[in-house]
């Protein structure tokens, strides 16, 4: 995980209940959700500059379930580790590789997205302040700050430059989930076929022969 220590990931990861498939619908950069155009954060600026970096805990072979970590801070998604099943079948196991493959995926295109969006975010501010003769500081050592009027002006022009990557990110999104909810039904129905088929066997070899 991303900004986290493999201590961090063990003391937050939650385990929960496995099932077949989770599909995430798509996403937005976190930064767009609310408008924020304070500037003067150092710790902001230290997390922008990190290198993306996944935690090396696994849960115990013994594990029955999913386990899921807390929101990456670069990429807003949460560590997800995908319980491998007892006597795992080939198909079963294409559809646990594209599930974290996925994730995998959908954790690179967000961070390099959001550090992006808070980059070119910072670099408007600055911009502004400057065409209006004015420092990153009041008098007082407050950090100053654009009005949502002013922000909303970034805000359009991120969207507007980056409609083509996020409709292809889209269309892969929705590519992926397609072959995922097609490998979740081949696995469910050859799943129902083995159940069938072993108590069809047990009933022929508890028949008493004649």
């Amino acid at each position: 995980m991303a900004s986290r220590t493999a201590a961090a990931a063990m003391g937050c990861l939650t385990w929960r209940s496995f099932t077949p498939v989770t599909l995430h619908a798509p996403l937005r950069p976190h930064s767009l959700s609310a408008v924020s155009s304070r500037f003067c954060s150092s710790k902001q600026a230290t997390q922008q500059d990190k290198i993306a970096q996944k935690s090396t805990f696994r849960p115990a072979a013994s594990s029955t379930h999913d386990w899921v970590g807390p929101p990456n801070p670069l990429s807003n998604l949460p560590l997800i580790i995908y319980h491998v099943p007892e006597n795992e079948s080939e198909l079963e196991k294409r559809l646990r590789h594209l599930r974290q493959e996925t994730e995998d995926w959908n954790h690179d295109f967000w961070t390099k997205q959001n550090l992006s969006f808070s980059k070119e975010k910072d670099a408007f501010i600055i911009s502004q302040l400057e065409a209006k003769g004015l420092t990153l500081r009041d008098e007082q050592g407050r950090c100053r700050s654009l009005n949502s009027e002013e922000m909303a002006v970034f805000y359009k022009s991120f969207l507007d430059k980056n409609r083509i990557r996020h409709a292809n990110y889209n269309k892969e999104w929705y590519r992926r989930n397609l072959t995922i909810t097609l490998l979740m039904a081949r696995v469910a129905l050859n799943k129902m076929w083995r159940t069938v088929t072993n108590r069809q066997n047990s009933r022929k070899n508890s028949t008493p022969t004649t």
